[in-house]
């Protein structure tokens, strides 16, 4: 495997490595090779110690190496390494288990700083072959050290076998990558060899599928070692999130780490460039600090790799369960319970996907955007949710208060991250679940021109996001508003159906306080009915109201209309303009 080590190959190989180190010395011996090669690892580095610290203080170390190189060519071959770096072995293994620092080592050959620096190349290819450890302390001092693994192989005199990288399947890399990740702490490796041993990791199985697939993405090597760390986190341990902190396992470079972390959290990593990796997300929000890999990326690496991933129930936080929706008798006029019904027979599982198959075939928009208008009360939200229950489909509600954010791009990498989630529980869903935007006219209002101040740029950033979402949509999108009149126009016309919910009359009204309060007779709900213009909403606030007080007071027959009218009076606003009660947000 080695080549005889000449003077000439010396001369080469560390061209700042002069035999004529001091020209007054005598010339080396040349009567002190030993006659036979030495028969253990153990006899020829006690052979190479012993004779370098004879003939330290008189000849060149060097030119010792050379008369002896049969020594060094047996140490060589048993550790498979070249004969320098095995002479520098023996140099550090003479202290066992203990550290020898540079400096020590520079001390101990008698050489210069230049020359000794020369030797850190060969010193780094005994890390990467695991030889040595090395470790660097907190000021910056550099010691190397015989692992424990190494020792035991010296000591059983059996030839050494350098860590292999080629595995048949992809469970096995992984797991073996994670007792890497687990030594790293200890060894302290440079972080270019990190680097070099994660490329080394992916060329040593290129058969392996998922190490085509990342030579496919043509990554940095510091890309591969993040991205290698992620399939191991879902393989090894079971979930798809990786925290940006737990990443320092990977780097012994803190200014590295540190250059990693703020482009993880910026976005501007290579990784999530190529949309290799994302930022996790969390009830729709996305946070900076945690990343995960994209669904595509999971599926092409880890096509050929069984998961049993936990991370499907964590999906299900903040979502609305259909089975979980407590059923409403809902009352609407004659029109709007037929545009409830028409939108509740397309809602139903095999209509819903024999029209969106329909439309994907005539290469139209296959998803439902619908808006629910009207005045408050008037049972917009309440209706979606009597929907998904019918239907029996999931609400992803968005919750604009975590959206919004007073750090420059975070508000649009959520509104990202709430599509992207909306996605997933798309594809992991059996019934595509509903993506509800509540009280929408908080961020679907009309867009600013014009616009100076960074919090009106961010509200149309935001804006922009959605509207090109929902131009290539596949799912349902509810949105409800009470103020359409500030509806921007891009965001009216992107909606399939719109159904306005009107207040409800006299009729309707009545028929509402008989199923609230069952204890009232006909006359009593129609004598309501008709003397206040109350929405759903405020008759069910007179309806609890009314509850309470029976609770505190105890029921009372005889006034019990009186209360009623009284409520409904409480229930009014009065309009000091003009001193007269008006009802809600009617004008």
């Amino acid at each position: 495997m080695n080549d005889e080590w000449t003077m000439n190959d010396m001369k080469n190989d560390d061209e700042c490595i002069d035999s004529n180190l001091d020209e007054t010395k005598e010339e080396a011996p040349t009567d002190f090779n030993a006659e036979s090669v030495p028969t253990t690892l153990l006899d020829a580095i006690d052979f190479v110690n012993e004779t370098t610290n004879q003939y330290i203080d008189t000849h060149n170390v060097f030119d010792f190496a050379i008369c002896h190189g049969n020594v060094l060519d047996y140490l060589a071959r048993r550790l498979q390494v070249t004969p320098i770096e095995a002479f520098m072995f023996s140099i550090c293994a003479e202290n066992g288990r203990e550290e020898i620092t540079f400096n020590t080592l520079k001390y101990d050959l008698r050489i210069s700083v230049p020359k000794a620096m020369a030797l850190m190349t060969h010193l780094d290819n005994l890390v990467r072959k695991r030889l040595l450890n090395m470790t660097t302390d907190y000021d910056c001092t550099i010691s190397y050290q015989v692992s424990n693994e190494v020792i035991r192989t010296l000591a059983t005199n059996s030839d050494y076998q350098p860590p292999q990288h080629k595995f048949d399947n992809e469970e096995t890399l992984l797991e073996s990558f994670q007792y890497f990740i687990e030594e790293l702490p200890q060894s302290t490796m440079d972080q270019t060899i990190i680097y070099e041993e994660a490329r080394e990791w992916v060329n040593a199985s290129k058969e392996l599928h998922l190490c085509q697939e990342i030579n496919k993405l043509r990554l940095s090597d510091q890309s591969v070692l993040i991205l290698l760390y992620c399939c191991k986190t879902i393989v090894t341990d079971d979930t798809t999130d990786v925290e940006i902190n737990n990443l320092k396992c990977l780097f012994t470079d803190k200014r590295e780490l540190l250059k990693v972390k703020n482009a993880l959290r910026s976005g501007e990593h290579e990784l999530m460039k190529k949309g290799v990796i994302e930022h996790s997300c969390n009830n729709g929000i996305a946070d900076a600090n945690i990343f995960t890999l994209t669904k595509k990326a999971r599926n092409k690496l880890l096509a050929n790799v069984k998961l049993t991933l936990t991370r499907d129930d964590e999906m299900l936080d903040g979502v609305v369960q259909s089975a979980g929706i407590a059923s409403k008798e809902m009352f609407y006029s004659e029109k709007v319970s037929k545009q409830v019904n028409d939108l509740q027979h397309f809602l139903e599982n095999e209509k819903y996907l024999e029209i969106t198959e329909q439309l994907k075939k005539r290469y139209k928009r296959a998803g439902l955007t619908c808006l629910l208008y009207g005045g408050p009360g008037t049972g917009k939200t309440e209706t979606v949710y009597q929907l998904a229950r019918e239907t029996g489909r999931d609400i992803l509600a968005v919750d604009f208060a975590s959206i919004k954010s007073k750090f420059v791009g975070d508000s649009e990498k959520n509104i990202k991250g709430l599509f992207e989630r909306y996605r997933q529980l798309v594809d992991k869903a059996r019934v595509t679940p509903i993506l509800l935007f509540n009280e929408a006219d908080a961020i679907f209002g009309t867009r600013m021109t014009g616009v100076k101040h960074s919090v009106d740029k961010m509200e149309n950033a935001m804006q922009n996001i959605i509207l090109q979402e929902m131009e290539t949509f596949n799912g349902i999108l509810i949105a409800t508003t009470n103020l359409t009149e500030n509806l921007d126009a891009a965001f009216e016309r992107r909606f399939l159906y719109k159904v306005h919910f009107e207040r409800p009359d006299e009729g309707v009204r009545a028929r509402i306080w008989q199923q609230m309060l069952p204890e009232l007779s006909e006359t009593e709900c129609e004598t309501l009915g008709r003397e206040y213009d109350l929405s759903g909403g405020q008759i069910e606030n007179v309806a609890r109201k009314f509850a309470i007080d029976e609770i505190l007071h105890g029921k009372e027959e005889s006034n019990k209309l009186a209360l009623l009218q009284e409520l409904c009076n409480n229930e009014c606003i009065i309009d000091n303009s003009t001193h007269a009660r008006r009802v809600g947000f009617a004008a």
